[in-house]
């Protein structure tokens, strides 16, 4: 990627980088898909070492329910297993110390979105990163608008 595609500047994404170290939630809003998903997915290779359990990249083009997003999460190459279900993948997600980058957290049903503010508050190892036109909603959220 060269410098003159990527979507932030040195000091913007290290601000970036320190917010989702600190923070649960942090929303990547733009009015394009492509730049927000760059940098999301840049900050998620850069801090797939300060999470025990990696980073789980989960790319949506379509509308993701819970079940699909469990099944994209047992996809997700270097993921220890999943276990089927959402209650059994809510359980095994809240003892992970894990970033879950969501490129593209508009397609997410308000149902799935439920589920997260349900996980978040049971797996305080969880982290999630997003990227979409609209911010979350989340209470712990914090946004960064490109």
């Amino acid at each position: 990627m060269s410098a003159g595609t990527f979507p932030a500047t040195s000091v913007e994404l290290s601000r970036l980088l320190t917010a989702v170290r600190r923070g649960r939630v942090l929303t990547v809003t733009g009015p394009f898909r492509e730049p927000p998903s760059l940098l999301v997915r840049e900050i998620g290779e850069r801090l797939a070492s300060n999470f025990c359990d990696g980073v789980a990249v989960v790319r949506m083009d379509h509308r993701f329910g819970i079940r699909d997003l469990t099944a994209a999460l047992g996809c997700v190459p270097g993921m220890p297993f999943l276990p089927c279900g959402t209650a059994d993948a809510a359980s095994w997600l809240a003892e992970r110390d894990v970033l879950l980058v969501l490129d593209g957290s508009d397609h997410l049903g308000p149902e799935t979105l439920d589920w997260l503010r349900r996980l978040l508050s049971v797996a305080p190892g969880l982290r999630i990163l997003a990227a979409g036109q609209h911010p979350l909603a989340f209470a712990q959220e914090r946004v960064h608008r490109l």
